[in-house]
């Protein structure tokens, strides 16, 4: 029932939920912006999802925060690699592609093998138009893609 996180922090995990098609989870966080984070990984789509509860004074214009990421289980244990790209689901707008330098330098510096850049690309690609298609709601779209997510 924990999360280490990519520095090597370990946080108490709320909630996990496996489903077949990822798995769920909620933590309190020990951020200055958010206290707490729900997030699915979602392998079959090489991404996380995200959802961000902002404390007061500290709200963004966003509702789910996607990164591009392989995502996998091995035996108990789950794994997120992140491929530097993310995507902002803005209620009532489109989707926003961010960090494209990200991917574009760690890919120059040998971080992301191109292999890696290519498909990160695609499952950013494939986002953006099934979530525009779907009326730029990230839920809608990943229901239609057999993962119908639900947060708290």
């Amino acid at each position: 029932m924990t999360n280490t996180d990519p520095k090597g922090f370990v946080r108490e995990v709320e909630e996990f939920r496996e489903t077949p098609f990822g798995l769920y989870l909620v933590r309190a966080a020990d951020h200055p912006t958010f206290d707490a984070i729900e997030s699915w990984l979602l392998p079959a789509l090489d991404l996380r999802a995200t959802i961000f509860h902002f404390t007061a004074g500290h709200e963004r214009d966003q509702r789910v925060y996607l990164d591009v990421a392989r995502t996998w289980r091995d035996g108990n244990l789950w794994h997120a690699e992140d491929w530097y790209l993310d995507l902002v689901e803005h209620p009532g707008r489109p989707i926003e592609l961010i960090d494209v330098d990200e991917l574009l330098a760690a890919t120059a510096a040998d971080l992301l093998s191109a292999e890696d850049a290519e498909r990160a690309l695609y499952a950013a690609t494939r986002a953006v138009a099934g979530v525009t298609a779907h009326g730029h709601s990230v839920d809608a779209w990943l229901a239609a893609e057999g993962a119908p997510i639900t947060w708290r």
